[in-house]
């Protein structure tokens, strides 16, 4: 995935969404920023991810989502309007 820069409406955004760790720490891992996004975010911090993430980089975040963050609904509506009709199984949690 390609990284994402800090600019100011991601900066609140991270803040908003990833409330446990600061902005500079969340972009580090960007899969997992963008599955907070897509989860807690309002509509302007989602905004503020497409400025820089197209379709095609959203499609593969949600292919490298982390378990435990997705619900059930905001997984099955962000697959159905990135074009993924069939959305697979949300990532889950492997104990061993």
């Amino acid at each position: 995935m390609k990284p994402l820069v800090l600019t100011p409406p991601l900066r609140r955004a991270a803040e908003r969404c990833v409330w446990y760790e600061p902005p500079e720490a969340a972009i580090r891992d960007a899969p997992r920023l963008v599955a907070h996004i897509l989860t807690f975010g309002s509509i302007e911090d989602v905004g503020a991810l497409r400025t820089q993430y197209s379709d095609e980089d959203l499609r593969e975040a949600l292919q490298a989502a982390p378990p435990g963050i997705f619900d059930a609904r905001s997984w099955a509506y962000w697959n159905l309007v990135l074009g993924r009709y069939d959305a697979p199984a949300p990532p889950t949690r492997r104990f061993r």
